[in-house]
């Protein structure tokens, strides 16, 4: 069957949206209309730069634990952080079933541009990591730094099998029951297409700050190696993959979000910047 039916069914539909109520962001929840775009909703919260921005998976949300966790640390460290939905994703506006990769992308770059200013650091959780590439051209020195979790660019490459591939092709969308909902798990053609015009891994990937790759080597939904080969990829020489052994796909444990802080800290340490 290989990674495909995984990934799709399990780390898209729910599995990485485990929820730490603890964690959870308390700044009120706001909004803004992207122009072409749909209502956007995102959390804010001022401090010291760079900014941390969390771009979550497929089908997740800013109300998952990770984020929660990112956010509560930002909180406690007075750094400023913003967390976000996409369009059609958690409180935005908007149908899932319309929107691409490139309608996200957009999305993250639109809520930066307007709400904040001066350098951030991206941290994408599994199809978030393949974004936070894609906003790091967009957004060039900008961004001063990556964290990947369990990072999935190019999924629509080796996420889907050749007979689910002809199909979204053919009839333009992929229908499949899932566990997760009575609703059946559609992976439509716009937002394949848009994927495949936006693979990154085949060539140099032109990324010059810090990045950071964590990944689980129990992760049955995206393949560890491929945060190798992201690695390998990036042009940067300053580049960091941990493998986490017993992790999962999620990294969601309390050592793994531990991990993810520490990793953060070590990040912003030497790019203090002033409060915004």
């Amino acid at each position: 069957m290989g990674y495909g039916h995984t990934f799709r069914v399990s780390a898209c539909k729910g599995l990485a949206r485990v929820r730490h109520r603890e964690s959870a962001p308390v700044t009120e929840l706001s909004f803004l209309d992207r122009p072409g775009g749909a209502r956007l909703a995102f959390r804010h919260l001022d401090g010291t730069a760079p900014t941390l921005v969390f771009l979550p998976g497929y089908m997740s949300d800013m109300d998952g634990g990770k984020a929660g966790a990112v956010f509560a640390w930002a909180q406690r460290e007075g750094r400023a952080c913003l967390l976000l939905d996409y369009a059609g994703c958690g409180s935005s506006g908007g149908q899932f079933a319309d929107q691409t990769l490139d309608d996200w992308r957009d999305d993250v770059a639109f809520l930066i541009e307007q709400l904040v200013d001066g350098p951030v650091i991206l941290v994408g959780s599994s199809m978030g990591g393949w974004l936070m590439l894609l906003v790091a051209f967009r957004l060039g020195a900008r961004v001063v730094g990556l964290v990947g979790i369990a990072a999935a660019p190019d999924f629509t490459d080796w996420g889907f099998s050749d007979a689910d591939k002809a199909t979204i092709r053919t009839a333009g969308r992929l229908e499949e029951s899932t566990p997760y909902s009575d609703d059946p798990y559609v992976t439509t053609r716009g937002f394949f297409d848009s994927g495949e015009a936006n693979r990154v891994l085949g060539d140099t990937i032109a990324i010059d700050c810090p990045v950071r790759l964590l990944h689980g080597q129990r992760d049955a939904d995206v393949p560890w190696d491929v945060s190798l080969q992201l690695a390998d990829r990036l042009r940067s020489d300053d580049v960091q993959v941990v493998l986490v052994k017993d992790g999962d796909h999620r990294l969601s444990r309390e050592r793994d979000v531990a991990l993810l802080l520490a990793t953060l800290a070590r990040l912003v340490a030497p790019i203090e910047g002033p409060t915004l």
